[in-house]
């Protein structure tokens, strides 16, 4: 995707485009990769985590709706699940905007195939919609540069577990709960070998012939 929108950039831009140059490979680069888009998607649908995000993405619930309406959504309020509501949006307009963008740019690259208004049509619909995908990935990073927890969790895949109960409750509660019920029980195991440890020098002491 980056690439792609990089050598757009490059196509479109008058500036960009002179201090560029070698139009016809950056043309050749941006047609395969942007032919390339959905061969992620497929090569990470193999995977079991994947496809079950996936299902979660494309599961619209109740509390979706009320994230979206709540001035205070990212209180913890809400208890949103693994994906909010804007998170949902966003992966199903930049999948839908890989299937346009791909059958448009099909019809451009091969335009003797297809009548004029095709061509006309498939022209408009590409370059404004590259003009709102690039606006929702500029979006996106200017919120990723706001928030660096987010950021590190994209890096390493992890998430501060309070983070994730303020950002993603739903889904990290249950998890939180069993780390507290974990944490308990270790103090009652520490506290019952403390208390065991007392007895027993208790008892040594009052047995000791000295």
């Amino acid at each position: 995707m980056g690439v792609v929108l990089l050598t757009a950039a490059a196509l479109y831009l008058g500036p960009l485009s002179v201090a560029v140059g070698h139009r016809a490979l950056v043309a050749d680069i941006h047609i395969y990769c942007g032919i390339a888009l959905p061969v992620p998607f497929l090569l990470g649908y193999l995977d079991k985590a994947f496809r079950a995000d996936v299902r979660a993405l494309s599961r619209w619930l109740p509390v979706d709706r009320q994230w979206l309406r709540s001035p205070d959504r990212r209180s913890g309020r809400l208890k949103v699940g693994k994906f909010n509501a804007g998170q949902k949006l966003n992966a199903s307009f930049i999948w839908g905007a890989i299937l346009v963008m791909l059958g448009t740019g099909l019809v451009m690259r091969f335009a003797n195939h297809w009548p004029v208004s095709w061509r006309t049509g498939a022209t408009f619909v590409h370059d404004w919609l590259a003009y709102a995908v690039a606006a929702v990935v500029i979006g996106h990073l200017w919120f990723a540069f706001r928030d660096p927890r987010a950021r590190h969790a994209m890096r390493t895949g992890f998430a501060p577990l309070l983070w994730a109960i303020r950002e993603h409750r739903g889904w990290a509660q249950p998890e939180y709960d069993a780390f507290l019920a974990r944490e308990q029980a270790n103090a009652r195991t520490e506290k019952a070998a403390a208390q065991l440890t007392q007895d027993d020098t208790g008892a040594g002491a009052a047995g000791d012939p000295a």
